[in-house]
């Protein structure tokens, strides 16, 4: 198998050799390196050809406009963050916000690092989904809003019982057990989900639910149902 090249963008040259010797052996070759976004920037535009950047990422603005500037010159380039913590979950909604393919931790498994490439560059969106389990269990500083935003009230009580199964990480399986309900329909309403959402995948919805503010002790908009003559003013809502 043919080489994939990389460009390593980040200040510790120890952390960058180190990488570079895990990473023998492997299908994944580390070309070229930067101390910073804006010297990753100068050797791309000088000519430097690399299907993936793994840039180390700081969630400041002079990052995120060069995240978006890469996305932008670079359609093709895919860009992989590299973060030494999970202490803010809007991190993660900022890299991807920016154009990022990937939100992996520094001290991510050789092993896992290349199974995570392998999917980034088969299209996919990638993100620890130990982030989103901390986030629902209160140990994250997520600094997001009290109250949930109100894209959320566009959604039914099971759409959103759903995102907060896809913020845990659960397969459709364990969410049809959870909730009581089929497979198929879970798939139904995953489906509606995503469509009104606007998100393609379940990586995508699980973010933007993050960055809207759900978690599993969000409160769950108040919806009324007016009765009809003869029922009672309470009606359950389907599934």
């Amino acid at each position: 198998m043919q080489d994939i090249e990389i460009l390593l963008i980040d200040s510790n040259k120890l952390f960058r050799e180190g990488l570079k010797r895990l990473l023998d052996n492997s299908p994944f070759l580390i070309s070229a390196e930067a101390d910073t976004l804006t010297e990753g920037l100068e050797k791309l535009t000088a000519g430097l050809h690399t299907k993936i950047a793994l840039v180390e990422f700081d969630a400041g603005n002079d990052d995120v406009q060069q995240l978006h500037l890469l996305r932008e010159k670079w359609p093709d380039l895919k860009l992989v963050v590299l973060a030494a913590t999970t202490r803010n979950v809007h991190h993660l909604a900022r890299c991807f916000e920016a154009g990022a393919d990937a939100y992996l931790l520094k001290n991510i498994s050789p092993d896992a690092l290349q199974q995570s490439l392998k999917l980034v560059l088969l299209g996919e969106k990638v993100f620890p989904t130990r982030l989103a389990a901390l986030l629902v269990s209160g140990q994250v500083e997520a600094h997001r809003p009290v109250t949930a935003s109100a894209d959320l009230e566009g959604l039914s009580e099971r759409e959103l019982q759903i995102l907060r199964c896809l913020l845990n990480g659960h397969p459709n399986k364990v969410i049809a057990k959870k909730l009581n309900i089929t497979e198929a329909t879970v798939k139904v309403h995953l489906k509606g989900v995503l469509k009104k959402i606007n998100a393609a995948n379940r990586t995508q919805a699980a973010i933007w639910a993050l960055n809207n503010g759900l978690s599993s002790d969000t409160p769950l908009p108040t919806r009324t149902r007016r009765p009809t003559a003869g029922s009672s003013a309470e009606v359950p809502h389907s599934v």
